[in-house]
């Protein structure tokens, strides 16, 4: 087998050994820390980042801040391309972003959907498995977004003052962005090419030629019959657990900066807070079991024997829908 008994056993709660149609509630969590390495652009109107406004309180204080945001699609988007990539590499499986001209056997759009494709009398869509959701920024957006201006001045040697340019808002290097995946009814295959794509995906966002470099700490994996807590949820406790160090929520979400050893401790605590009060039913697989599975995930011999074993079941799967 491509997965060791002990990653099997450790992820068995959340997922299914083969893959299924009508829906059961196995999740598998798994909680990454994205601590962005160089300035990135997440825009809808390819100028303004986007943001949202929050209110935190807590007993002594309250905030009312404005967030960035990095919408559910620019994590998706950029770690299926990345996926189909993998897969590419390194079974040889063909696949396409095209919407309707992907690959449904393929393991990638098996787990992430697809439409009903063009290729074939195949009238099947396949609906995602894979759970994302908006993260927000730790901060305000005015400590964690710069705007920038250019003078264009053009080739020649002397030349006329020209007028500022705007360029697109740039979220700084260092801006810290809780989130979690969450994959439903997967098999422990498709778990580990998910933390493969996690751990691999460097760049997110516009202009990722130049832009957009992301470091993913995935801290821990939670399986169980529940989601767990929303992303919006984690970043505001993490201003709040800084604000017990730092002296007041204000001081945070106006900070320079964050450190991120201290982030990714507090983003830990806060999920198993969260979980425990609020009775949510999943539990962590444990250090162990997580090193296991990157270790597992970040190797390309070990990632190709996942995806062979995958592709199989992804065969089997579309087949049987037809």
């Amino acid at each position: 087998m491509a997965l060791t008994d002990s990653i099997q056993d450790a992820l068995e709660p959340g997922t299914v050994s083969e893959l299924i149609h009508a829906p059961e509630n196995n999740y598998t969590n798994i909680l990454v820390l994205r601590e962005l390495k160089s300035h990135a652009v997440f825009t809808t109107n390819g100028q303004d980042a986007d943001i949202a406004t929050v209110h935190l309180s807590t007993d002594d204080e309250s905030v009312e801040y404005s967030p960035g945001l990095m919408f559910m699609r620019k994590q998706t988007g950029s770690d299926r391309r990345l996926g189909k990539s993998i897969q590419r590499d390194l079974v040889g499986i063909e696949d396409t972003m095209d919407v309707n001209k992907m690959n449904q056997s393929s393991p990638e759009s098996a787990l992430y959907g697809s439409a009903a494709s063009e290729s074939d009398d195949s009238a099947i869509s396949v609906t995602s498995r894979v759970m994302y959701d908006t993260a927000y920024t730790v901060r305000d957006a005015s400590a964690a977004i710069d705007e920038k201006f250019q003078n264009a001045p053009g080739d020649e040697y002397a030349k006329e003052a020209t007028s500022a340019i705007r360029e697109p808002d740039f979220f700084e290097p260092g801006t810290l962005f809780p989130c979690v995946i969450t994959l439903r009814d997967a098999t422990p295959e498709e778990v580990a090419f998910v933390v493969g794509v996690t751990l691999r995906n460097k760049r997110y966002g516009a202009t990722t030629t130049r832009l957009g470099r992301v470091k993913n700490h995935i801290l821990d994996i939670y399986v169980g019959s529940e989601e767990g807590p929303a992303n919006l949820e984690l970043s505001q406790s993490l201003v709040e657990r800084f604000a017990e160090q730092e002296g007041g929520l204000e001081d945070v979400v106006y900070a320079g900066s964050l450190d991120t050893a201290m982030a990714k401790e507090y983003v830990h605590q806060a999920f198993e807070n969260r979980v425990a009060n609020e009775a949510i039913t999943l539990s962590s697989i444990g250090e162990e079991s997580v090193e296991e599975l990157k270790e597992t995930a970040g190797s390309d011999e070990k990632l190709t024997a996942i995806l062979e074993e995958q592709s199989d079941k992804a065969e089997a799967y579309i087949e049987s829908a037809e």
